[in-house]
């Protein structure tokens, strides 16, 4: 059966949109939607580079070298990073019924988070780089960042544990993950790699470091914003809180000895190897549970999906999700990943995964939250809106396939001995479709930005929405539906 906490626990009377703080959200999103903008179109001008390498000149600050980890580093702590913690800010107080402590201190921290990025970002071209994957960014930007990351674990664990149900809700444990997990990872990678480990084990340790990165808290952190949005706004109970707790501990217990599978056939040692490649087809558990967990949410409530932007966006995510982590689990066999490593089958999974689940989740979330957050009950045009799902779907869709034939046969072309300016040749209609595809996402997000700040222009100050109910957090925390 059924049943909600507003029903069952102590939230009957709460007013849950006056224990949001919209400006921290408010000030949160506008970050986020600006990182939208910004850094995946570095992204795609980075790709025409691959088609005409010489049409950004010769300067070395716009080189592929150099502004690549601007992408990277901007989508992961800018694009979704920045979204995901506004969005914490809206769904921690509505699941815990009070309000998030020292929430005073939410602005400044997302100013904080922002400006060092910004800088950070700014300083990559400029050749002050740690050289580690997705660790780049100057000591000088890890260290607010990583005090910001601190800052916001306390406030979240503490209004957590002031909770007034004593159930906590999937969303929770993930969040709880998520914060603590990257918390302790960022001491690693910002201020123990770099400077204490070298050799073939700084290798290992960087495996470990990217994969909490992505294992540990953009995994976590998505699935933070879609166990809690797509409940809500099918207006569903969640399935099975049980599936939803074999997908938390499976993935906390395989997810952080999968690094390694980046480095086989390396020095380093066989048996670490081979614990890396039976963790990560383990992984297959995760992913399933909690993709059933999603699929059964919605069941029964398809009729009315077509007009259901924040749903269309969780649901194309979590399909992405499947293709992305199907590739994941099996290139990290020794016989897949032969003709796979170094090639555009690794770059189609990565941006399927990180771009086309998580970011989209988080746009998910943001489709959500920003009307409600401007006294609205949806965005300023629906078509728009629309618009911007069909534009990114088929171009993250197409850039999907598109890298991943191009993967396969630039590995079976190195296998068999073709000379390597040879694959680069066959390849160049690929990338001129990738870069189409990156065009069409970023076309997309630029008219979903628009629409939220005509949404935004509609009304500032904020009300609480005609049908409250709609937004009530704790319909998507109710117990299984088994």
């Amino acid at each position: 059966m059924a049943e909600t906490l507003a029903l069952k626990g102590k939230f009957t009377g709460v007013d849950l949109d006056g224990l949001v703080d919209w400006r921290v959200v408010r000030t949160w999103l506008y970050w986020g939607m600006f990182w939208l903008m910004v850094t995946p179109s570095v992204g795609v001008t980075l790709s025409g580079i691959f088609n005409y390498p010489d049409y950004l000149g010769t300067t070395l600050g716009l080189t592929f070298g150099r502004l690549r980890p601007v992408h990277v580093n901007g989508v992961i702590f800018g694009a979704f990073s920045a979204l995901f913690i506004g969005e914490c800010y809206y769904l921690v107080p509505r699941l815990c019924g009070v309000r998030v402590v020292w929430s005073q201190w939410g602005v400044p921290l997302a100013w904080v988070w922002n400006l060092a990025l910004a800088v950070g970002l700014t300083s990559l071209p400029l050749g002050y780089n740690h050289g580690l994957e997705a660790g780049e960014l100057p000591l000088l930007v890890e260290i607010p960042i990583f005090f910001v990351t601190a800052v916001a674990t306390t406030q979240f664990i503490v209004t957590i544990g002031r909770r007034l149900e004593p159930q906590l809700y999937v969303a929770l444990w993930y969040l709880i993950g998520a914060f603590v997990w990257t918390t302790m990872n960022l001491i690693l990678g910002s201020f123990i790699l770099p400077y204490t480990i070298s050799g073939i084990n700084s290798a290992a340790f960087h495996g470990l470091y990217i994969h909490y990165i992505v294992g540990l808290w953009i995994t976590p952190a998505g699935y933070v914003l879609i166990y809690y949005f797509l409940p809500v706004s099918v207006r569903n109970p969640l399935y099975a809180h049980k599936l939803s707790l074999v997908g938390f501990w499976s993935l906390a217990l395989f997810y952080p000895f999968v690094g390694i599978h980046h480095y086989l056939f390396s020095p380093i040692a066989d048996w670490a190897e081979t614990l890396a490649i039976i963790t990560s087809m383990l992984l297959i558990i995760p992913v399933w549970t909690v993709l059933v967990n999603f699929f059964g949410t919605v069941k029964g409530r398809w009729e009315g999906f077509g007009r259901n932007l924040p749903a269309k966006f969780l649901i194309m995510g979590a399909l992405m999700y499947l293709a992305g982590c199907f590739q994941g689990s099996v290139e990290a066999l020794r016989s897949i990943q032969q003709p796979t490593h170094f090639s555009d089958f690794v770059i189609s999974h990565s941006h399927l995964t990180v771009f086309g689940t998580f970011v989209v989740w988080a746009i998910g979330g943001l489709v959500y939250v920003w009307p409600r957050l401007c006294g609205r009950e949806q965005l300023w045009s629906w078509t728009l809106g629309n618009w911007s799902f069909w534009l990114i779907t088929v171009g993250i869709s197409t850039m999907g396939l598109v890298l991943t034939a191009a993967g396969l046969q630039q590995g079976f072309q190195w296998m068999n001995g073709t000379d390597w300016i040879d694959t680069v040749v066959w390849m160049r209609p690929y990338w001129l479709v990738r870069t189409l595809s990156g065009i069409s996402m970023d076309i997309g997000m630029s008219l979903l930005v628009i629409n939220c700040m005509m949404t935004a222009f509609g009304q500032v100050a904020h009300a609480a929405p005609a049908n409250p109910a709609s937004g009530v957090g704790p319909l998507a925390a109710g117990g299984p539906a088994e």
